[in-house]
């Protein structure tokens, strides 16, 4: 099944990164802030990043599609 992209490339840019950042922030956790390491938490917010990266890869967000989101033809 194909998708038709509906990120523009800006936005999937900042999805892969803030992907990876998330999946840092989730298994390391950061001094000072609330996530810890190897909390359920943490876990959690690295699977949110693993999920912001491959919307990113793949330029199609199912959510984005469910309300109508896509590219201006050109």
């Amino acid at each position: 099944m194909f998708y038709r992209k509906n990120l523009p490339g800006g936005e999937r840019a900042m999805r892969t990164i803030g992907g990876v950042v998330m999946i840092a922030y989730g298994l390391f956790g950061m001094p000072g802030l609330l996530s810890m390491p190897g909390t359920t938490a943490g876990y959690l917010i690295a699977a949110t990043g693993a999920v912001a990266i491959v919307t990113g890869f793949f330029g199609f967000c199912p959510m984005c599609a469910m309300v109508g989101r896509r590219l201006p033809s050109s």
